[in-house]
């Protein structure tokens, strides 16, 4: 990527992450590289139990899979150099790999976002349309669907990216964060950035405020659809349903903390990030795993399948 402002005289950024006490490092380094370990395990297996378990090649296990790759890049994109940062105490990022961390998170993370919405969709689909399901959310339309998620979060953040690059940085070049994000560095621009932090809010924030009503209120017409008209498999939709739910609040409400108000500096706000860029991706397949029938049966024939190869496994 680059540098397209030639104002910009900053050719690396220091990351001041959470503390430099050595033990305290340490510590903080075997806590997020098991969470980071588990993140991988978790989303992995979905992954895995989706593609070999043919009972799972429905529409909703095929986006619940793709959603799992996006929490392992998600994770992967942030964790690997906070972990160094913590073992090797060096935290210096240079500028470039700093736009690319912020290109990468925004990318994955929009893409996340306009791929629940794709979820939310099918589950409608589902419920108000049993009959016609399969039809309606074919092959084609899932990975249509899908395409236009990630194309969607593609366009978000170059926008973000082409903002940033219009900003001059002539120091200083300290990130109170443990990684690249847009509200750290765009205060430390050698310019006002008041009207770009306003389209930033609109461009991030007001996004994730539409997108959570719009999904609150689906999801709430669907689960009173449920209620009130379906009868077979009423509690299997309720589960899932709830499950998305979950999963929408775990990821929408800390972006909506850190994107939605002026770039200003709060107490939380490094507490808010490790929830949302390390232990949601993490939870995510938890909460499927844990509350899916159909997922924790095809993850113990996947394991079985693993422990004893060749023999015949039943469903």
């Amino acid at each position: 990527m680059e540098q397209q402002n030639f104002n910009t005289t900053v050719t690396e950024f220091v990351l001041v992450g959470f503390t430099q006490n050595r033990k305290l490092q340490s510590f903080l380094f075997v806590v997020f590289f098991i969470v980071y370990m588990t993140t991988w395990v978790g989303n992995f297996t979905i992954i895995v139990a989706v593609i070999t378990d043919h009972q799972l090649h429905t529409p909703m296990y095929f986006l619940l899979a793709n959603l799992a790759f996006l929490d392992v890049s998600d994770s992967s994109v942030n964790a690997p150099k906070l972990l160094s940062g913590l073992l090797s105490q060096c935290n210096i990022i240079s500028f470039n790999e700093c736009l690319l961390q912020i290109f990468f998170f925004h990318f994955i993370g929009a893409a996340m976002t306009f791929c629940l919405v794709v979820m939310a969709v099918d589950r409608y689909v589902a419920i108000y349309k049993p009959l016609q399901y399969l039809t309606i959310m074919n092959r084609g339309v899932c990975v249509g669907l899908v395409a236009l998620a990630w194309l969607g979060g593609f366009a978000h953040s170059i926008v973000q990216i082409e903002l940033i690059l219009q900003l001059p940085f002539c120091g200083p070049n300290v990130l109170d964060n443990f990684y690249c994000d847009v509200p750290q560095i765009i205060k430390l621009a050698c310019t006002d950035t008041y009207l770009i932090e306003l389209l930033m809010v609109f461009n991030g924030g007001l996004l994730l405020i539409i997108v959570f009503i719009f999904l609150l209120t689906s999801y709430t017409v669907i689960l009173v659809e449920i209620r009130t008209h379906v009868t077979e498999g009423k509690h299997k939709a309720m589960v899932t349903c709830g499950t998305q739910m979950t999963v929408v609040s775990l990821i929408f409400i800390p972006g909506i903390f850190i994107y939605a108000r002026p770039f200003r500096k709060f107490p939380m706000d490094k507490l808010v990030s490790v929830l949302y860029t390390l232990i949601t991706p993490m939870l995510n397949p938890m909460i499927y795993t844990l509350r899916n029938a159909e997922m924790k049966k095809a993850i113990r024939r996947l394991m079985r399948r693993m422990l004893l190869p060749g023999k015949k496994i039943e469903a």
